[in-house]
C-alpha cells in the first residue's frame, strides 16, 4: 500500500485526490498539507478521508515520523522545487504539478535530487493519458500519414479578468509566467512527446490584451523550426472564447488531427488537388487509429495509475522529470525570443541568462502592474480541457 502526502490542497489537487481514490487497493491519503489548513481539512472533509492528518507546512510533515512514499506537489509553481527537493531529500518519491518548475536551473536541481537519492520523479502532463492524444500518436507512429511536415498547436483558453487577483497569479515572480507556462505546458509536452524531441530555432510574440491586472503575458505566438526541416506553431491563450484546444499535424501524406481528424490529398498533373481526396488512405487511418483500445484510466487517473505502477514494480513512469524539463526549457526559449524579439537557438544552458529565474525575471515583459490581490476565491470549479 502506497502512502500519499498531498501538499497544496487547492482547485487542481481535486483532480489529484480523486484519482487516487480510484485505486483505494494500492494507495491511501495519509496526508494532506496547506499554508491554509482550514482548506486542507475541507478536503479531508469533503473526500471522507478520516485518517489523513493534517500539517500546515511540508516541513512539519516530513518531519512528523509519519510514512510517506509520495508526494503530490500541488503548490503554485514558484515552491514545487523547494517541496520537491525536500521531499526527495527524506527519501520520498514525488509527483510534480505542472509546470515542473519555473526555470532550468530548479529543474535540473529537481533531477539532480531525484538521482542522489534514488527515487523516482514524474511530472503531471495528464493530457497524454487522453484517448484522443494517446492515438493521435500511436497513429502518428505507424507511419501511415508520413512524416510531421507542420504542426499546429492550439492551446485556447479563456479566464476572466478577476483571474488574476489570486495572489499568486499574474506576477513572474510567483507564477513564473502566463498561459504559455502554466496552461499550454499541456500542449508543449504533447508537441514535444508526438515529435520525439525539441526544436533548434524558436521566434515568438507576446502580448497582454484583456488581463491589465498582471504582469505576465495572456496571448503568445510561437513559430518552432525542428533539426529535420519541419516547422510548429503554438497559440497559448486564455483569451479565447470556447476555449477550442487542439492539434493538427500535416503530414506528408495526410491531415491528422486531434479531435480526431483525417484529410488525404492526391495530385492531378497540374498540381490541384483531386476532387474527393484520397479516400483509400483516409479509409487507411481512419481505421488504424479506430482500432486502437482504449485507456482503462483517462487525464489524471492514468497517469497516477502508470506513477502507482512504476513504484510498484520499480519501472520508471510515462512522463518524466527530463520530460518535464524538456517543456520547461521550450517554454523559456518562446519567453527568450518574446521579450528580445528574435529569433533564439536552443539548448539553453547553464551559461544563458534565462537558465535561472533571477535571469528570466530580469528580462520579463510587465505589461501591467497588479494592483489587487485576494488569498481565496470562494468557489473552488475549475476547468482544465479535455485535450
Amino acid at each position: 500500500m502506497i502512502q500519499v502526502a498531498i501538499v497544496g490542497t487547492g482547485n487542481i489537487s481535486n483532480a489529484h485526490i480523486r484519482g487516487l481514490l480510484e485505486f483505494p487497493e494500492r494507495c491511501r491519503i495519509a496526508a494532506l498539507v496547506d499554508i491554509y489548513p482550514e482548506k486542507a481539512r475541507a478536503a479531508k472533509e469533503k473526500y471522507g478521508l478520516k485518517d489523513a492528518a493534517v500539517f500546515d507546512s511540508h516541513e512539519k510533515m516530513l518531519s512528523s515520523g509519519l510514512k510517506i512514499d509520495l508526494v503530490h506537489v500541488c503548490t503554485p509553481p514558484s515552491c514545487h522545487a523547494e517541496i520537491a527537493i525536500h521531499s526527495m531529500d527524506a527519501g520520498i518519491s514525488v509527483l510534480v504539478e505542472k509546470p515542473m518548475a519555473p526555470s532550468l536551473k530548479e529543474c535540473d536541481e529537481m533531477l539532480e535530487a531525484e538521482k542522489r537519492n534514488h527515487v523516482t520523479m514524474a511530472c503531471i502532463a495528464q493530457n497524454r493519458f487522453r484517448n484522443i492524444i494517446y492515438k493521435l500518436k500511436k497513429t502518428v507512429e505507424s507511419g501511415l500519414a508520413g512524416k510531421i511536415r507542420c504542426a499546429h498547436v492550439d492551446s485556447l483558453w479563456w479566464r476572466g479578468h478577476c483571474y488574476y487577483d489570486l495572489w499568486w497569479r499574474g506576477t513572474w515572480e510567483k507564477e513564473g509566467g502566463g498561459p504559455t507556462l502554466n496552461h499550454a505546458v499541456h500542449h508543449i509536452d504533447m508537441i514535444n512527446w508526438i515529435q520525439g524531441g525539441l526544436p533548434e530555432e524558436v521566434t515568438s510574440m507576446l502580448a497582454n490584451v484583456m488581463h491589465d491586472n498582471s504582469e505576465v503575458e495572456d496571448l503568445s505566438f510561437a513559430a518552432l523550426r525542428y533539426g529535420d526541416g519541419s516547422v510548429a506553431e503554438v497559440t497559448s491563450s486564455v483569451v479565447h472564447h470556447g476555449e477550442e484546444q487542439g492539434i493538427v499535424l500535416q503530414c506528408e501524406k495526410a491531415k491528422i488531427a486531434a479531435p480526431w481528424s483525417c484529410v488525404a490529398e492526391v495530385t492531378k498533373e497540374n498540381g490541384f488537388p483531386v476532387e474527393g481526396h484520397n479516400q483509400e488512405l483516409m479509409e487507411e487511418l481512419k481505421a488504424y487509429y479506430n482500432s486502437l483500445p482504449d485507456l482503462v484510466y483517462e487525464g489524471h487517473a492514468g497517469e497516477i495509475d502508470d506513477v502507482l505502477a512504476a513504484l510498484e514494480k520499480g519501472a520508471r513512469p510515462l512522463i518524466t522529470g527530463a520530460d518535464g524539463r524538456k517543456t520547461v526549457e521550450l517554454i523559456t526559449a518562446i519567453y527568450k525570443a518574446g521579450f528580445e524579439k528574435r529569433t533564439v537557438t536552443l539548448p539553453i544552458g547553464p551559461e544563458d541568462e534565462y537558465y535561472t529565474e533571477t535571469g528570466l525575471q530580469k528580462h520579463a515583459v510587465h505589461f501591467y502592474e497588479k494592483g489587487k490581490s485576494i488569498e481565496n476565491f470562494a468557489s473552488s470549479e475549475i476547468t482544465v480541457g479535455t485535450y
